[in-house]
């Protein structure tokens, strides 16, 4: 192929091909060239323009296909466009010439047709160039047109279309002889020609005026004609045409036009509305036949034309625009009504006819009113048509209030009014639907009275527009849920008290019932009393049934309506009714069989139609209930449901005799129990009603083949039954298309009505499948046989095998016996039934049974495969396959797949080819390969050959639909099929004809099948490979150029694989540029095949991808389509701008989730973008030009600013005025933002820096960052909070919470001590304030609560008086919740109270906890600092925040007490049930329980933390003033735990308050801690921690955890579960503290006893003390009975697991190991710290044997720690692991046990094994020597010879050894080391105990002195050598003063010369450095200090050696001169040594 890619044609290569690679080879260049004449320059092109334009003409010879004659005309349009145009003359003649050849062979046709298509293109490239000589071409084509077939008239129309739209004005004087020939072309037999010559017309219009002003009638008429026997592309294209002509004639009024043309006449609107209501309502006919069918009473318009004519009212409305329809509404509104009202009985002359023309009404007005107003133009619109409903109810109220019955029930008015009623309401329905709680101002506004209209409607005399006005209630429920329970309210009570009126009864029960199926929308519930007045109410109505004939029907159907709505509302509603219902339920069917006989006896007419209708309605209650109420299907109830199941059945088999006795009266409520209980029993399970199931399956075979079922209504049979795929090509009508709703109707065939509402009043509560329109069930004589169908599967499979035989031969016998149109539907039943049997037995892996039963099911199917209709043979090929996988024998799936084989070899008709050939493919679906390989080559092989049938373009399709199948199915053993199937699939793909698109569309999924079975093979290099890879491509190419849009659609998918397999050798930016063309293309699966492709692309390369789509946008002028702005807003704003306007909720998915994927990689570095786009959609909340953000005044400004910019944009030249987004967009957007601010989180840290993000902004301007854009994001979330719509309320305060937790801490550089948020406080003031209105749902509050938390807790306001704004609301929140759950709104259910009071108080408690904080932080610093102002501000609002919550703190209190309790009592297990108070709690009722869980689930955690920082606060001292008897619960709820006040028991001790308290806290913190569910928050996790600890912090509940020692123990072992299974740090930590108080209670509890023991006993002998703390006299500790034990697992765990080296498992020994010691992470060392202090705790805890069984653990640890994490720092400084780990040395080395005298001897040696192990850690293991760090080590020899008594380090072996690492030491020549060194010998020198101290003293002394007289030779240098230096002297200098007196003298003599010898003369002063300076000054002021003290040694030494004394003069003199400026100076460093020393003290000795 790549030989294909030159200028010229390679001739040489291309004749070496064979014939099938010569046209892809011609294709490929043709494709290359047009690329690459557009990159060429004009000269280039020049040079061989000749040569090519003789290679392309000879092409047209060699007979191209479709694709390549169309890219030949385009490459000599381009090279014509770009070259010299001299010899386009002749080209044109040539191509006129072959057109006029007289060769009518079809080898000659490509030719010409090449010929034809050249020529449009050339006209349309080079236009007016060619003027003069385009007649006699049209002409020329106008002439070949007469004799041409159907593909020539295609191309023929295509090229026509093309010339006049190349030439423009100048093709005026042909436009008549083209107007002529397209007019025949529009009623063409071929369907591919009648959309080519449509849009033929749709380019003449644009000229020819006279088509929309003259010939407008004809027009339309033709228009009709054409839609007569159209398929949907027809539809489509001919509604346009004519929506646009249409459309022109009324724009064209515009003076402008007008003038220039006088002739023109003036089309008014009313004329062209009438035009289109002829076609609507008379078809194609003309005014004459039409009335004369009329005379006949026949119905002249066929479905078809009627749905054209309904698509071309929305094109035309579509075309003038959303501000045309707002202007005209109420005139268009009326049109639309009266297509179905009574003056045109055409319409609805029939019910069937009546329903169809409704739905067509509807869908007019959803696609107009739904598509293309904005919102507020919708709320106009929908007064308007309750406008149009009032007016049409006065017209009946006149009729009905006339006195005669008669009349008033025949009168034509009641029917005349009903449909246009029905369209009415439903569109007010579906518009207030779509509206959702922007609707609210409608509903409020009392002029329109919505409401008032919609009840009063309610009592129309037709079921249809009660059943509509019910739905409509249904809508309003759900858009607006605070309008659901008035709404109930009102019908309830309209049908209590009009019982006695029929129509009042239905028409009020269907709005309860439809309110009641709204309930599951609206997750804010009813009350739940509702029920029970429902219930009641039901019980009422069926009771009083049997009073007054006149109602009984209407009262039973009422009543059993009401219950099985009330089911729908799950079971905590139904549980408390069941009782009733099932008794209702018991009581409707007669006991036993001997009374249904007597029934049948004493019966009439009436009455069985009576009892039929309450039967059915108890079936399908139950049916409700079992398909609602799953979790109450107990064993129990079952048993009660089963009993009237036998009688139902028995009556299903009387029903035929019944009817046959009282005849047609009982046919449909007959039909209708039928139905129902069928529907009932393929609910339940077979075995329920096992004895009857051979009752059952007889009547389902007599429904199956009963004689008088006239139409085959398969199109909703059997769509279940086929494959997905299959239908997709098989059956057009079934693909999902946005006018489904109405070309449902031509799907179903003409005698079958769609589905609509009154057929089933009982589907008014069902949840609808299809989104927002109404429920559509189909009439009951088709919902009966579908539902008999899906239950003969069930039962079949369960009968005996005797039976199914008999059953099945049954069924093949009666189709036998029927002849004709009966046959064909007996057919499609039993064919269906079969299905839905092997279906069922296939899904539940059963059985067929013996062979003989193959044989019938054989025959039945067989039968099928090869009947007329082809949903038939579909459906009869997947039961061909279920059968073999159900067999399940090798053996038989061959023999079936011979029959297929020899069938397709002989038969010569279609339908046989097309039927086997789907079952060959089928087979291969179920069953793999079909196991053998000889198979798949026969079956391939047969289908290749199929394939090419080109005579029967459906054998074709199926043949290749087929391969599909098996090239899927194959997978990997299909590689050797691969190349030649690839190579079929492009030759046909470059022959078939165009109009054949169903054959390209299999060839398409052959494509996509071949490419997954090759998969990633497809990414490699060889060359077999890469033709594959080539050939795919090449076929994506073709399909792409393709005008069927559902084969575009392959290709984008087949590209979509391929980019996922190999995608470097996808071209990005053309498939790019393709999808972006089809965005916004009119057919549904386009779009989606679109979106899934860009899904996919953006989730590997989002920005190419943007890129790609704006540079394309840009370059190209005409080919985007005007709807999808992407050169503006780029590809991201076009996807937002689609989702507004996209109804199918798939595409929308795949839009939201594109957008996800860009925003996620994109959204950083297009900040600003992305953030415009946002913001652009949420403006619509508040047109907010003239708005300044804080006011919220915005709706009057609103409006004017709407209209304005409504003009603008009209001005704009821009197609529509775009409308605003609706809310759901807007939520979208609110939604976006919050991922943009988490997205910038991840990126740099100058997001959220202001002063940063300034600064980098200066350096490059092109940084954008997301803090800069703060005002932007508080005002998008102020716009979305504040708007009308619920939902979007919601997402705007999310927005804001998010804002304020990730901008709260950000400092404003500008004002220091400020944070930027402070400026905004205004503008989140407003945004929370209408948030706590009343009229606001209790969701949206909840949501505002946890804001305004964030807000006061955030610190960013520091002014009090600015905080209470805020704070005020939540005040105000906290006085509505305090009247408890009683008064509440009863909006909603009772739990959404318990959402709002429990977010209310969450709100609090969090406030609460941070104001207690900042107390406690401020408490602390305040002592030691108050330098910074900022600190000094902030110091006041944080007592201030605690004084604004104290005002309120002792009714909260109460309030998290009663809420805690509720909460406890709501987590107990259910086996405690029958425990619970059975009126509920403080803030749930009894009922709503379940509900409320997750609400409390939500907020406990806080309110605990906040309870137990109260309890604290309070110490568990003071009881409240204001709490009597009633502590804990508030005085409404008695239900608290101590119901003191109200049973009169006693009061209760504030002790026991505490306790109870206490243990409230605790049981639910453990509760929670010991079974952690998944979903748990860590911050409920933390904040229950915090709880703990906050409790233990405070003496009383102290000693109630130690006294109790089961309780610690069980904390302890919870809280290792929690440190188990949370990684995270500050979990660990919280818990360690929590740890740690514990063992802290334990000590206090064993001093205590110690204490009050030795009191008790004080006379008595110290022996006999008992031994208190663990482990008692044995010593030994009990897991699982021990605390200390406990502990000790848990400190272990957090060792272990930082330092994996302590576990001796694991290291192999417990010796010391060789390892490198290591840094921990700052968690790590945190947890360690925190570890080893509680180790170090527990020896107090012990008696003494206890604590000699823990020591050697407890030493192991923490020694072991010191050794791993000794790591040395610079500057000598120790790591915080070893610091704690000397602190906790230190703390054991001195605990009391050591001193004890059980425990003395014991703990002296284990202390010196450790001193041993620490010694050890010295010596060098395999050179680790210098790896540990010296300081440390030594540190610890310290701490231990200082803190335990003497007899442990005195020993000598260990004393000597001590004072070898003191020496070594001191040799290191590290300086940090030595200081330290001296600092530790200084303390032990200066040790009390002289066995300790001397030792030492001799041993280092000498060296110290030595090192100190080197000074003299060796002058310091630095700052660290002269402090060796002083802290050498200060040792000395504690030795002299310890020394005894007799030796003093020595040490004075040997320190003075020392000193002295630092001293400088008064000339080396001056000129010596500062360091000899300041030791110097250090020499001279400790001389100072030495001489007064020791005055007799000083004077002797200074005796004895005179050159002393002078240099001390010396020195002394020089001093005394600069002795102002020095002792400053030198008191600083002596300070400065001082403080080294003492820190170190601190720390550890």
């Amino acid at each position: 192929m790549e030989l294909a890619h030159s200028l010229l044609l390679n001739e040489e290569a291309y004749n070496q091909l064979g014939e099938v690679q010569k046209a892809e080879f011609i294709f490929d260049w043709l494709r290359y060239l047009e690329k690459l004449l557009l990159a060429t320059s004009r000269s280039d092109v020049r040079e061989k323009q000749k040569t090519l334009v003789e290679q392309l003409l000879s092409l047209l010879n060699s007979s191209p296909g479709p694709p390549t004659r169309k890219l030949l005309a385009k490459n000599l349009a381009i090279l014509y466009s770009i070259g010299d145009t001299f010899s386009v003359y002749e080209t044109i003649d040539k191509c006129n010439d072959l057109i006029r050849s007289k060769d009518d062979s079809p080898s000659y046709l490509p030719t010409k047709l090449a010929a034809v298509v050249c020529l449009g293109s050339l006209y349309k490239k080079l236009g007016r160039i060619l003027g003069n000589t385009f007649t006699d071409t049209v002409g020329n084509i106008l002439k070949a047109m007469k004799s041409a077939e159907s593909q020539g008239r295609y191309e023929i129309m295509l090229s026509l279309q093309n010339i006049l739209s190349g030439l423009g004005a100048a093709a005026t004087p042909c436009h008549r002889d083209v107007y002529k020939a397209a007019r025949s072309c529009l009623t063409d037999r071929s369907m591919a020609v009648r959309c080519a010559a449509a849009k033929c017309l749709l380019e003449l219009q644009n000229e020819a005026i006279f088509m929309w002003s003259t010939d407008l009638d004809s027009v339309a008429t033709l228009c009709f004609k054409s839609f007569e026997g159209s398929n949907y592309d027809v539809r489509i294209s001919v509604s346009k045409l004519l929506g646009t002509v249409l459309a022109k004639a009324i724009i064209s009024k515009h003076p402008g036009a007008a003038a220039s043309r006088q002739s023109v006449r003036r089309v008014s609107l009313e004329e062209v509305l009438e035009l289109l209501g002829t076609g609507f309502l008379r078809g194609s006919s003309g005014f004459l036949r039409a009335s004369g069918d009329m005379l006949k009473g026949t119905s002249s318009v066929s479905r078809d034309v009627r749905v054209g004519v309904t698509q071309a009212y929305v094109v035309f409305v579509s075309t003038l625009g959303g501000a045309w329809l707002e202007k005209n509404f109420a005139a268009f509104l009326s049109h639309t009504l009266s297509l179905v009202s009574q003056s045109h009985p055409k319409a609805t002359q029939t019910q069937i006819d009546a329903v169809c023309s409704r739905r067509c009404v509807s869908f007019i007005l959803r696609a107009t009113v739904g598509g293309l107003l904005g919102e507020k133009a919708q709320i106009a619109a929908a007064k308007d048509i309750c406008q149009a409903i009032w007016k049409l109810k006065k017209v009946m109220d006149a009729v009905m209030s006339d006195g005669n019955l008669e009349t008033r029930l025949g009168s034509a008015d009641v029917a005349a009014s009903q449909h246009m009623l029905v369209c009415a309401l439903q569109e007010l329905g579906n518009l207030i639907h779509s509206l959702g709680t922007t609707a609210a101002p409608l509903l409020q506004d009392s002029s329109a009275g919505v409401l008032d209209n919609i009840i009063s409607v309610t009592l129309h005399p037709s079921i249809s527009v009660r059943l509509a006005a019910a739905w409509c209630l249904h809508c309003i429920a759900v858009a607006l849920p605070s309008y659901l329970t008035p709404l109930l309210d009102r019908c309830l009570e309209r049908l209590t008290v009009l019982k006695s009126s029929p129509e009042a009864v239905t028409g009020f029960s269907f709005a309860v019932a439809a309110l009641l199926g709204a309930v599951k929308h609206c997750p804010l519930g009813i009350p739940h009393g509702k029920g029970k007045i429902i219930m009641t109410l039901a019980e009422d109505l069926l009771c009083s049934a049997a009073q007054n004939s006149r109602l009984s029907n209407q009262r039973t159907q009422a009543g059993w309506l009401l219950i099985a709505a009330l089911m729908t509302l799950g079971p905590a509603f139904v549980s408390h009714h069941l009782a009733r219902v099932l008794l209702l339920w018991k009581c409707v069917f007669p006991v036993s069989p001997k009374d249904l006989e007597t029934e049948k006896s004493r019966g009439d007419s009436f009455t069985w139609q009576v009892t039929l209708e309450g039967r059915a309605g108890a079936l399908c209650a139950i049916k409700s209930f079992v398909s609602h109420c799953g979790d109450l299907l107990t064993e129990e109830v079952i048993q009660h449901l089963l009993p009237p199941l036998p009688c139902a059945v028995d009556l299903l088999t009387l029903l035929s005799s019944i009817l046959k006795t009282y005849g047609s009266p009982l046919k449909t409520s007959s039909v209708v129990y039928r139905q129902r209980l069928y529907e009932l029993l393929i609910l339940l399970p077979p075995e329920t009603y096992e004895g009857y199931l051979c009752a059952v399956l007889r009547e389902l075979a007599a429904d199956l083949t009963a004689p008088d079922i006239q139409v085959a209504a398969s199109a909703f049979l059997l769509p279940r039954l086929c494959h997905q795929d299959d239908l997709l090509i098989l059956s057009p009508l079934l693909q999902d298309t946005d006018h489904r709703f109405i070309e449902e109707q031509l799907l179903l065939g003409n005698g079958i009505a769609c589905g609509s509402l009154e057929y089933d009043p009982y589907s008014v509560y069902k949840k609808d499948v299809e989104g927002d329109s109404v429920p559509k069930p189909l009439p009951p004589t088709l919902s009966v046989i579908s539902s008999a169908v899906k239950l003969f599967g069930v039962v079949c499979a369960h009968v005996g095998e005797a039976q199914r035989l008999l059953i099945l031969e049954q069924l093949l016998d009666s189709i036998k016996h029927t002849k004709g149109a009966r046959q064909q539907v007996v057919q499609l039943h039993v064919v269906s039934s079969v299905s839905s049997f092997l279906k069922y037995v296939a899904g539940s892996k059963g059985h067929l049974g013996p062979e003989e039963m193959r044989r019938p099911v054989l025959a039945l199917v067989m039968g099928a495969l090869e009947s007329p209709s082809p949903l038939l043979r579909c459906a009869a090929a997947e039961a061909w396959a279920r059968l073999a996988q159900v067999v399940d024998d090798g053996a038989f799936t061959a023999a079936l797949a011979q029959v297929s084989f020899d069938k397709l070899k002989s038969a010569r008709d279609a339908v046989t080819r097309t039927g086997h050939s789907l079952a060959l493919g089928s087979l291969h679906r179920y069953l793999g390969g079909i196991s053998s390989s000889q198979h798949l080559n026969s079956c391939v092989g047969i289908l290749y050959t199929l394939s090419q049938d080109s005579t029967s373009p459906d054998v074709q399709t199926w043949a290749l639909h087929s391969l599909s199948l098996i090239i899927d199915s194959a997978g990997p053993l299909y590689y050797t099929h691969a190349e030649p199937t690839l190579s079929l699939i492009i030759m046909l793909l470059l022959n078939v004809p165009p109009t054949h698109a169903e054959v390209h569309q299999s060839l398409g999924r052959c494509l996509n099948a071949l490419i997954t079975t090759l998969g990633p093979e497809l990414q490699g290099n060889s060359t077999s490979v890469s033709t594959l890879r080539t050939s795919c491509l090449l076929g994506c190419a073709v399909m792409q150029d393709n005008p069927d849009c559902l084969v575009q659609a392959q290709a984008i998918s087949c590209l979509q694989q391929l980019h996922m397999f190999a995608p470097r050798h996808v071209n990005l930016s053309s498939l790019v540029s393709c999808l972006c063309v089809n965005l916004c293309s009119p057919y549904l699966l386009l779009r989606r095949a679109v979106l899934a492709c860009l899904r996919q692309l953006v989730q590997r390369e989002a920005a190419e991808v943007s890129e790609h789509a704006v540079m394309l946008a840009k370059d190209s002028r005409e080919e985007l389509t005007p709807d999808a702005n992407i050169r503006e807003v780029g590809l991201e704003g076009a996807l937002l701008t689609l989702l507004d306007k996209e109804t199918d909720g798939r595409l929308c998915h795949d839009i939201k989730e594109t957008l996800n994927h860009m925003l996620t990689s994109m959204a950083v570095d297009k900040l600003s973008f992305w953030l415009k786009l946002c913001k652009d959609v949420l403006a619509a909340s508040a047109d907010f030009t003239t708005v300044t953000c804080v006011d919220t005044m915005q709706e009057e400004e609103g409006d004017k600013v709407d209209d304005a910019s409504v003009l603008t944009i009209r001005n704009d030249g821009r197609p529509h005025p775009s409308t605003n987004p609706r809310w759901a967009t807007r939520v979208f957007a609110a939604e976006c933002v919050c991922r943009i601010i988490n997205q910038c989180e991840n990126a740099h840290s100058a997001h959220f820096d202001i002063a940063l993000a300034q600064e980098m902004k200066k350096r490059d301007s092109r940084n954008d960052f997301l803090v800069l854009h703060l005002a932007d994001l508080i005002r998008m979330a102020f716009m979305a909070a504040t708007d009308h719509s619920d939902q979007l309320r919601l997402s705007g305060l999310e927005t804001l919470l998010v804002v304020i937790r990730r901008f709260a801490t950000i400092p404003e550089p500008e004002f220091p001590g400020h944070v930027i948020l402070e400026q905004y406080q205004a503008n989140v003031g407003a945004a929370l304030r209408p948030a706590f209105t009343s009229e606001t749902p209790p969701d949206v509050t909840a949501k505002a609560c946890q804001v305004c938390s964030a807000w006061i807790s955030s610190g960013v306001v520091s002014d009090l008086n600015d905080l209470r704004r805020v704070h005020q609301l939540l005040v105000a929140s906290l006085t509505k919740i305090q009247v408890g759950k009683e008064a509440l709104s009863h909006l909603y259910n009772e739990s959404a109270s318990t959402m709002e009071i429990l977010a209310v108080l969450k709100a609090w408690a969090e406030v609460y906890i941070i104001a207690v904080e900042r107390h406690k932080n401020h408490k602390q610093p305040l002592k030691t600092t108050c330098s910074e102002e900022s600190v000094g501000n902030r110091s006041i609002s944080s007592d201030g925040l605690l004084d604004l919550v104290h005002a309120d703190l002792g009714t909260l209190s109460r309030l998290w007490l009663a809420a805690l309790q509720d909460f406890a009592l709501l987590t107990l297990p259910s086996e405690f049930a029958s425990q619970l108070p059975v009126e509920g709690g403080a803030f749930y009722t009894a009922e709503t329980s379940e509900n409320a869980k997750s609400h409390y689930y939500n907020s406990w955690a806080f309110i605990l933390h906040a309870t137990a920082l109260w309890l604290t606060s309070t110490g568990f001292v003071a009881a409240d003033p204001d709490e009597g008897a009633s502590n804990l619960s508030r005085p409404v709820t008695p239900t608290s735990m101590c119901q003191g006040s109200s049973s009169g028991a006693p009061v209760k001790s504030p002790e026991d308050v505490y306790t109870e308290r206490f243990h409230l806290i605790l049981g639910i913190s453990v509760e929670f801690l010991c079974s952690l569910r998944s979903d748990a928050t860590m911050e409920s996790i933390t904040a229950c921690l915090h709880a703990l600890q906050a409790l233990l912090d405070v003496p009383w509940p102290r000693s109630k955890i130690g006294s109790d020692q089961d309780l610690g123990i069980e904390l302890l072992n919870v809280l290792h579960r929690v440190i188990l299974t949370r990684e995270s740090p500050s979990i660990q930590l919280a818990s360690l503290e929590v740890v740690r108080q514990i063992i802290c209670a334990a000590q206090e509890h064993v001093k205590e006893k110690r204490r009050s023991a030795e009191v008790d006993d004080g006379a008595a002998e110290k022996e006999t003390l008992p031994e208190f703390g663990e482990g008692k006299d044995t010593g030994g500790l009990v897991p699982g009975k021990s605390l200390v034990f406990a502990t000790l697992e848990l400190c272990v765990c957090i060792l272990v697991r930082q330092l994996p080296e302590l576990n001796p498992k694991l290291t192999g020994s417990p010796g010391v190991k060789a390892t490198k010691p290591q840094m921990l992470s700052e968690d790590g060392s945190r947890l360690v710290s925190a570890a080893l202090v509680t180790l170090s705790e527990l020896p107090a805890v012990c008696s003494p044997e206890g604590s000699i069984s823990i020591l050697p653990t407890i030493l192991y640890l923490t020694i072991g720690v010191l050794r791993e994490t000794a790591v040395k720092l610079p500057g000598g400084q120790l790591s915080s692991t070893v610091a704690a780990s000397l602190q906790a040395l230190k703390g054991i080395l001195s605990s009391p046990m050591a001193r004890a005298e059980k425990s003395h001897t014991a703990w002296t040696d284990l202390l010196r094994s450790a001193l041993t192990t620490v010694l050890d850690c010295w010596d060098p293991v395999a050179g680790t020597h210098q790896e540990l760090d010296e300081v440390s080590l030594l540190t610890a020899i310290t701490v231990f010879t200082l803190s335990t008594s003497p007899e442990v380090t005195t020993i000598p072996c260990l004393q000597k050894r001590c004072i070898e690492k003191f020496k070594a030491t001191l040799e290191i020549k590290d300086p940090m080391v030595q200081i330290k060194t001296y600092q530790l010998l200084l303390s032990i020198f200066q040790y009390p105990n002289p066995a300790v101290s001397y030792p030492y003293i001799y041993s280092l002394v000498s060296s110290i002195v030595e090192k100190l007289q080197e000074i003299d030779k060796r002058k310091p240098e630095d700052t660290t050598e002269l402090q060796i230096f002083q802290e050498g002297i200060k040792v000395l200098e504690a030795l002299v003063a310890i020394a005894e007196e007799q030796h003093r003298s020595q040490l004075v003599a040997c320190l003075l010369p020392i000193l002295i010898s630092f001293l400088l003369d008064e000339n080396a002063l001056g000129s010596a450095t500062s360091i000899m300076r300041n030791l110097h000054d250090f020499a001279l002021q400790n001389l100072m200090q030495i001489g007064p003290q020791y005055s007799s040694v000083f004077k002797s030494v200074m005796a004895s050696s005179p050159a002393l004394k002078a240099r001390l003069e010396a020195a002394i003199k020089g001093n005394q001169e600069s002795v102002k400026l020095k002792i400053p100076t030198s008191k600083h460093t002596k300070n400065s040594g001082k403080n080294s020393s003492i820190q170190l003290k601190t720390n550890f000795l």
